[in-house]
Protein backbone atom coordinates (compact mmCIF):
# COMPACT_ATOMS: atom_id res chain seq x y z
CA UNK A 1 0.00 0.00 0.00
CA UNK A 2 1.54 3.28 -0.78
CA UNK A 3 0.51 6.49 0.73
CA UNK A 4 0.09 9.81 -0.24
CA UNK A 5 0.78 12.73 1.36
CA UNK A 6 -1.37 16.29 0.81
CA UNK A 7 0.20 19.25 1.99
CA UNK A 8 -2.37 22.37 1.90
CA UNK A 9 -1.62 26.12 2.25
CA UNK A 10 1.99 25.99 2.03
CA UNK A 11 4.41 25.11 -1.12
CA UNK A 12 6.16 22.13 0.16
CA UNK A 13 8.20 19.26 -1.93
CA UNK A 14 5.74 15.99 -1.57
CA UNK A 15 6.73 12.24 -2.05
CA UNK A 16 4.86 9.21 -2.66
CA UNK A 17 6.46 6.57 -0.37
CA UNK A 18 5.29 3.52 1.19
CA UNK A 19 3.28 3.76 3.90
CA UNK A 20 5.07 0.30 5.40
CA UNK A 21 8.04 2.13 5.69
CA UNK A 22 6.33 5.36 6.42
CA UNK A 23 9.09 7.77 4.28
CA UNK A 24 7.26 10.81 4.84
CA UNK A 25 9.48 13.43 3.37
CA UNK A 26 8.63 17.18 3.17
CA UNK A 27 11.23 19.71 1.65
CA UNK A 28 10.83 23.23 2.29
CA UNK A 29 13.33 24.51 0.20
CA UNK A 30 15.32 26.21 2.63
CA UNK A 31 18.51 27.07 1.08
CA UNK A 32 21.29 24.82 2.31
CA UNK A 33 24.71 26.19 3.16
CA UNK A 34 28.32 23.85 2.33
CA UNK A 35 31.11 25.22 4.10
CA UNK A 36 34.26 23.83 2.56
CA UNK A 37 36.02 21.56 5.63
CA UNK A 38 39.08 19.56 3.91
CA UNK A 39 39.81 18.05 0.63
CA UNK A 40 39.40 14.66 -0.36
CA UNK A 41 42.47 12.18 -0.90
CA UNK A 42 40.78 8.75 -1.07
CA UNK A 43 37.09 7.74 -2.22
CA UNK A 44 35.62 4.91 -1.54
CA UNK A 45 31.98 3.44 -2.57
CA UNK A 46 30.51 0.74 -0.39
CA UNK A 47 27.15 -1.32 -1.34
CA UNK A 48 25.20 -1.23 1.88
CA UNK A 49 22.28 -3.48 3.49
CA UNK A 50 20.33 -2.98 6.23
CA UNK A 51 17.06 -4.56 7.80
CA UNK A 52 14.68 -1.60 9.29
CA UNK A 53 12.25 -3.83 10.52
CA UNK A 54 13.85 -6.66 12.17
CA UNK A 55 10.31 -8.92 12.25
CA UNK A 56 10.54 -8.86 8.24
CA UNK A 57 14.43 -9.61 7.80
CA UNK A 58 13.47 -10.57 4.24
CA UNK A 59 12.83 -7.21 3.59
CA UNK A 60 16.64 -5.39 2.79
CA UNK A 61 16.91 -2.24 1.61
CA UNK A 62 20.32 -1.72 -0.55
CA UNK A 63 21.71 1.81 -1.09
CA UNK A 64 25.58 3.65 -2.43
CA UNK A 65 27.00 5.11 0.25
CA UNK A 66 30.59 7.16 0.04
CA UNK A 67 33.25 7.60 1.97
CA UNK A 68 35.33 10.74 1.33
CA UNK A 69 38.54 10.83 3.11
CA UNK A 70 41.10 13.33 3.83
CA UNK A 71 44.08 14.77 6.09
CA UNK A 72 42.56 13.94 9.46
CA UNK A 73 38.93 14.04 8.72
CA UNK A 74 36.58 12.40 6.56
CA UNK A 75 33.10 12.31 5.32
CA UNK A 76 30.18 9.43 5.39
CA UNK A 77 27.03 10.21 3.42
CA UNK A 78 24.36 8.50 1.26
CA UNK A 79 25.00 8.87 -2.84
CA UNK A 80 21.16 9.04 -3.13
CA UNK A 81 20.56 11.83 -1.24
CA UNK A 82 23.25 13.74 -2.63
CA UNK A 83 21.87 13.45 -6.18
CA UNK A 84 18.77 14.23 -4.54
CA UNK A 85 18.82 17.23 -2.83
CA UNK A 86 21.21 18.42 -5.73
CA UNK A 87 18.15 18.09 -7.79
CA UNK A 88 15.96 19.70 -5.87
CA UNK A 89 18.01 22.93 -5.19
CA UNK A 90 18.36 23.29 -8.70
CA UNK A 91 14.45 23.15 -9.07
CA UNK A 92 14.08 25.24 -5.91
CA UNK A 93 16.56 28.12 -7.75
CA UNK A 94 14.48 27.75 -11.03
CA UNK A 95 10.78 28.41 -8.88
CA UNK A 96 10.31 24.99 -10.91
CA UNK A 97 6.43 23.90 -10.52
CA UNK A 98 5.41 21.43 -8.07
CA UNK A 99 4.63 18.34 -10.46
CA UNK A 100 8.19 19.13 -11.71
CA UNK A 101 9.97 18.66 -8.00
CA UNK A 102 7.27 15.91 -7.25
CA UNK A 103 8.69 13.61 -10.26
CA UNK A 104 11.83 14.03 -8.84
CA UNK A 105 11.20 13.37 -5.85
CA UNK A 106 9.86 9.97 -7.44
CA UNK A 107 12.58 9.59 -9.90
CA UNK A 108 15.40 9.99 -7.42
CA UNK A 109 13.65 8.28 -4.61
CA UNK A 110 15.13 9.24 -1.14
CA UNK A 111 17.65 7.70 1.15
CA UNK A 112 16.87 5.53 3.68
CA UNK A 113 20.22 5.85 5.40
CA UNK A 114 20.18 9.95 5.37
CA UNK A 115 22.46 10.50 7.98
CA UNK A 116 26.01 12.23 7.47
CA UNK A 117 28.91 11.55 9.64
CA UNK A 118 32.10 13.76 9.72
CA UNK A 119 35.00 12.13 11.47
CA UNK A 120 37.46 14.64 12.65
CA UNK A 121 35.42 17.53 12.52
CA UNK A 122 35.96 19.32 14.12
CA UNK A 123 39.28 18.14 15.59
CA UNK A 124 38.76 15.23 17.89
CA UNK A 125 35.05 14.93 17.50
CA UNK A 126 32.27 13.24 15.57
CA UNK A 127 29.58 15.28 13.53
CA UNK A 128 26.08 13.62 13.05
CA UNK A 129 23.81 15.28 10.43
CA UNK A 130 20.58 14.30 9.73
CA UNK A 131 17.15 15.76 8.19
CA UNK A 132 14.31 14.26 10.10
CA UNK A 133 11.46 14.34 7.23
CA UNK A 134 12.80 17.17 5.60
CA UNK A 135 11.76 19.63 8.11
CA UNK A 136 14.02 18.89 11.40
CA UNK A 137 17.84 19.39 10.99
CA UNK A 138 19.20 17.97 13.47
CA UNK A 139 23.17 17.77 14.50
CA UNK A 140 24.97 15.62 17.32
CA UNK A 141 28.59 16.49 17.93
CA UNK A 142 30.38 14.11 20.19
CA UNK A 143 33.83 12.74 20.94
CA UNK A 144 35.65 10.80 18.77
CA UNK A 145 35.41 7.57 20.55
CA UNK A 146 37.82 4.89 18.50
CA UNK A 147 36.68 0.98 18.51
CA UNK A 148 39.31 -1.51 20.19
CA UNK A 149 39.32 -3.76 18.05
CA UNK A 150 40.51 -7.54 18.10
CA UNK A 151 42.66 -8.87 15.22
CA UNK A 152 42.35 -11.98 13.72
CA UNK A 153 44.35 -14.91 11.96
CA UNK A 154 41.86 -14.36 9.04
CA UNK A 155 42.17 -13.54 5.84
CA UNK A 156 40.07 -12.75 2.66
CA UNK A 157 40.11 -10.50 -0.58
CA UNK A 158 38.01 -7.49 -1.24
CA UNK A 159 38.34 -5.99 -4.67
CA UNK A 160 41.83 -7.79 -4.95
CA UNK A 161 43.00 -6.46 -2.05
CA UNK A 162 44.51 -8.92 0.59
CA UNK A 163 42.19 -8.12 3.94
CA UNK A 164 42.52 -9.57 7.98
CA UNK A 165 39.78 -9.70 9.69
CA UNK A 166 38.91 -7.97 13.22
CA UNK A 167 36.24 -7.55 15.50
CA UNK A 168 35.16 -4.84 17.87
CA UNK A 169 31.85 -3.77 19.86
CA UNK A 170 30.69 -0.23 18.92
CA UNK A 171 27.27 1.89 19.70
CA UNK A 172 25.51 -1.62 20.71
CA UNK A 173 26.46 -3.66 17.94
CA UNK A 174 28.85 -6.55 17.34
CA UNK A 175 30.91 -5.54 14.13
CA UNK A 176 33.63 -7.80 12.25
CA UNK A 177 35.63 -6.16 9.56
CA UNK A 178 37.95 -6.61 6.82
CA UNK A 179 40.84 -3.94 6.53
CA UNK A 180 43.72 -4.09 4.53
CA UNK A 181 47.02 -2.80 5.02
CA UNK A 182 47.94 -1.82 1.23
CA UNK A 183 45.72 1.33 1.51
CA UNK A 184 47.43 2.50 5.18
CA UNK A 185 44.46 4.22 5.94
CA UNK A 186 42.93 4.13 9.06
CA UNK A 187 39.22 4.86 8.04
CA UNK A 188 36.34 2.82 7.21
CA UNK A 189 32.39 3.08 6.92
CA UNK A 190 30.26 5.30 9.19
CA UNK A 191 32.12 5.24 13.09
CA UNK A 192 34.38 2.06 11.90
CA UNK A 193 38.03 3.20 11.91
CA UNK A 194 41.13 2.68 14.00
CA UNK A 195 42.66 -0.48 11.87
CA UNK A 196 46.06 0.02 10.25
CA UNK A 197 44.51 -0.23 6.90
CA UNK A 198 41.12 0.54 5.31
CA UNK A 199 38.01 -1.58 6.09
CA UNK A 200 36.42 -2.96 2.94
CA UNK A 201 33.71 -4.61 4.44
CA UNK A 202 32.05 -5.15 7.87
CA UNK A 203 28.73 -6.18 9.15
CA UNK A 204 27.28 -6.25 12.31
CA UNK A 205 26.72 -9.80 14.11
CA UNK A 206 22.77 -9.89 13.70
CA UNK A 207 22.83 -8.68 9.72
CA UNK A 208 21.46 -6.21 10.18
CA UNK A 209 23.44 -3.92 8.69
CA UNK A 210 26.83 -4.12 5.90
CA UNK A 211 28.81 -2.28 4.27
CA UNK A 212 30.66 -3.97 1.30
CA UNK A 213 33.05 -1.64 -0.85
CA UNK A 214 33.04 -1.69 -4.58
CA UNK A 215 35.62 1.03 -5.88
CA UNK A 216 37.93 2.75 -4.63
CA UNK A 217 39.35 5.79 -6.13
CA UNK A 218 42.37 8.38 -5.18
CA UNK A 219 41.42 11.94 -5.91
CA UNK A 220 43.79 13.62 -8.54
CA UNK A 221 41.81 16.64 -9.07
CA UNK A 222 40.29 18.94 -6.27
CA UNK A 223 37.51 17.67 -4.73
CA UNK A 224 35.95 19.59 -1.48
CA UNK A 225 34.98 17.71 1.43
CA UNK A 226 31.70 19.70 2.26
CA UNK A 227 29.96 20.55 5.58
CA UNK A 228 26.67 21.77 5.43
CA UNK A 229 25.17 21.59 9.06
CA UNK A 230 26.14 24.73 10.44
CA UNK A 231 22.33 25.85 10.86
CA UNK A 232 21.37 22.15 12.33
CA UNK A 233 19.81 22.89 15.00
CA UNK A 234 22.73 21.38 18.10
CA UNK A 235 21.73 18.82 20.82
CA UNK A 236 23.34 15.61 22.52
CA UNK A 237 22.62 11.79 21.26
CA UNK A 238 20.20 11.50 23.99
CA UNK A 239 17.95 14.41 22.15
CA UNK A 240 19.41 13.54 19.15
CA UNK A 241 17.81 9.83 19.34
CA UNK A 242 14.61 11.05 21.01
CA UNK A 243 13.48 12.92 17.91
CA UNK A 244 13.62 10.02 15.67
CA UNK A 245 11.77 8.15 18.24
CA UNK A 246 9.39 11.05 17.84
CA UNK A 247 8.89 10.66 14.56
CA UNK A 248 9.25 6.71 13.76
CA UNK A 249 6.16 6.66 16.29
CA UNK A 250 3.67 9.19 14.64
CA UNK A 251 5.25 10.57 11.28
CA UNK A 252 2.31 12.26 10.19
CA UNK A 253 1.79 13.62 13.94
CA UNK A 254 5.36 14.79 13.95
CA UNK A 255 4.78 16.61 10.66
CA UNK A 256 1.79 18.54 11.51
CA UNK A 257 3.44 19.23 14.98
CA UNK A 258 6.24 20.98 13.55
CA UNK A 259 4.32 22.97 10.85
CA UNK A 260 1.00 23.99 12.37
CA UNK A 261 -0.54 25.60 9.01
CA UNK A 262 -0.05 22.26 7.22
CA UNK A 263 -2.87 19.86 6.64
CA UNK A 264 -1.73 16.69 5.90
CA UNK A 265 -3.99 13.80 4.26
CA UNK A 266 -2.75 9.98 3.91
CA UNK A 267 -5.09 8.10 1.36
CA UNK A 268 -4.19 4.26 -0.70
CA UNK A 269 -3.56 4.23 -4.40
CA UNK A 270 -7.07 4.17 -5.22
CA UNK A 271 -7.61 7.43 -3.62
CA UNK A 272 -9.31 6.03 -0.36
CA UNK A 273 -8.70 7.39 3.56
CA UNK A 274 -6.63 5.24 5.16
CA UNK A 275 -5.18 5.14 8.91
CA UNK A 276 -1.47 7.69 9.60
CA UNK A 277 0.67 5.48 10.02
CA UNK A 278 1.88 4.79 13.66
CA UNK A 279 5.07 2.93 15.48
CA UNK A 280 6.41 2.38 12.42
CA UNK A 281 9.70 -0.29 12.43
CA UNK A 282 12.88 1.52 13.75
CA UNK A 283 15.97 -0.26 13.96
CA UNK A 284 18.91 2.66 13.81
CA UNK A 285 22.75 1.87 12.90
CA UNK A 286 23.62 3.42 16.19
CA UNK A 287 21.54 1.63 19.63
Amino acid sequence: MSARIIFLNLCLAILFASQAKAQIIVSDGTKIQNDTIGEAQILVQYETRCISNTEKPENVTEETMMLEVGKNLSKFYSYTKYVCDSVLAVDFANKASQETINEHLKQYGTSKLSERTFRGYPAGKVTTLDEVAGISRLRCEETDERPQWKILAENDSVLSYLCSKAECQLKGRTWTAWFTAEIPISEGPWKLCGLPGLILKAEDSEGHYSFTATGVEQCHTYRPILFDGKKHEPMNRKAYNKVHERYYADPVGFITGSMPNVTVKVSDEHGNATKNPKNVPYNPLER
